[in-house]
């Protein structure tokens, strides 16, 4: 059994996808920059990352993807306009991001799916446990969700994997797993796994969210991984073989969440997402909430 218990210090974002569902808006700007509010989703995901104690973030890119870089890098024509300005509330805003960890890119030359991604940061990771974040997910930073999957790894050993309970007419949209209670009531032990099953054919209504704490032995595994659904290297097939195998690489744990998960997947859940998280600001929240009531009592009225 591959099991590490040495301090995870590593993140990966994979951020190579083409957003095809954002087109034509993300033809020339990565979904992963869309805005959130006022910062790109992207930096959710690393300060998510930063928050658990991972300082060292590896993105994995493809073309057309340069903007995420520089978004993380310094920009000092900027810097020194806002410093001329005495504009130090926007200069502290602007430097936040290239502050916020080391960062590391990669690309993915071919879009081979998730598992291909993460099978991208091997050199980079090593021998070492590592947490995998997904973009289209967006966790409240007042739900530690990312810290909680590190300190059942560091029990466990093995991988741990985010789980959300969704309505069984949903679970065709994500990768689902069959488990088994533990002496901890947030934690089930993953027996198997399945992408994107038909509702009659799913183990259990728990779905898949896009947060991993994984063994490096993954890595053997998608090596010898035959593409799956979608003609895509898919994560879940890997997941599946070390739940049904512990030999490779220890245990396979889920955590359920409950908490507030913002998904910006798709258009819909994207606005709502905004609106939730601008209501929720000190400085938008309350002039936000009061022309919101406005406009849905206005639109009630309408035949």
């Amino acid at each position: 059994m591959t099991q590490s218990h040495s301090r995870i210090s590593k993140a990966v974002i994979p951020a190579a996808g083409l957003g095809t569902r954002f087109l034509p808006a993300t033809k020339a700007t990565p979904k992963e920059m869309l805005p959130v509010v006022d910062k790109p989703a992207i930096q959710y995901v690393v300060e998510e990352a930063v928050s658990a104690g991972l300082d060292d973030v590896l993105m994995i890119t493809g073309r057309n993807k340069r903007p995420l870089e520089d978004h993380f890098d310094r920009n000092y024509e900027l810097e020194s306009a806002l410093e001329k300005k005495g504009d130090a509330e926007r200069l502290a805003k602007v430097q936040e991001s290239s502050d916020l960890a080391t960062m590391h890119y990669v690309r993915q030359g071919d879009p081979r799916g998730l598992g291909h991604a993460v099978l991208c940061a091997a050199p980079h990771v090593g021998h070492e446990p590592f947490a995998v974040l997904l973009g289209d997910d967006l966790i409240d930073p007042r739900d530690p969700l990312l810290r909680r999957m590190i300190e059942v790894q560091e029990q466990h050993g093995g991988s741990v994997v985010a789980l959300m309970e969704v309505a069984p007419e949903q679970i065709h949209l994500y990768g689902c797993a069959a488990v088994e209670a533990t002496a901890d009531g947030d934690v089930v032990k993953v027996t198997g796994l399945v992408e994107k099953p038909d509702p009659a054919d799913a183990p259990s209504s728990y779905a898949i969210i896009g947060r991993y704490v994984l063994d490096p032995g993954i890595f053997g595994i998608l090596r010898e991984t035959e593409p799956g659904r979608g003609g895509e290297i898919q994560l879940t097939d890997a997941l599946q073989q070390l739940a049904q195998d512990e030999k490779v690489g220890g245990p396979v744990h889920g955590v359920v969440f409950k908490g507030r998960r913002y998904d910006t997947g798709d258009r819909g859940d994207y606005l709502r997402a905004i609106v939730r998280l601008a209501c929720e600001r000190e400085d938008l929240g309350p002039d936000f909430r009061t022309w919101l009531r406005s406009y849905v009592a206005e639109e009630m009225q309408q035949p």
